[in-house]
């Protein structure tokens, strides 16, 4: 189940500005810095938790892995001139 069909099951979709608040905030805090998860949601807001981030986190890396065995096809995207 990819992360997106998975958040909007839960009533927990992400907004495109969640998602790249998201993206900066992981790359900001190191996987071994504690707080992490917390930071992460903070950084996101809108009620976000630290269990929800981390588990959009994981859903991430999950779709990531399908995509790289081959399971589920690289997603195809437009070219940003046409």
């Amino acid at each position: 189940m990819s992360s997106a069909s998975s958040s909007s099951a839960d009533n927990n979709a992400w907004t495109v500005e969640e998602n790249k608040a998201f993206e900066r905030a992981i790359a900001a805090y190191d996987k071994n810095n504690p707080e992490r998860w917390n930071n992460v949601a903070k950084v996101v807001g809108n009620g976000k938790t630290a269990e929800q981030v981390k588990k959009h986190y994981e859903l991430l890396v999950q779709d990531i892995q399908l995509i790289e065995s081959g399971q589920i096809p690289f997603p195809k995207y437009r070219s940003g001139g046409n």
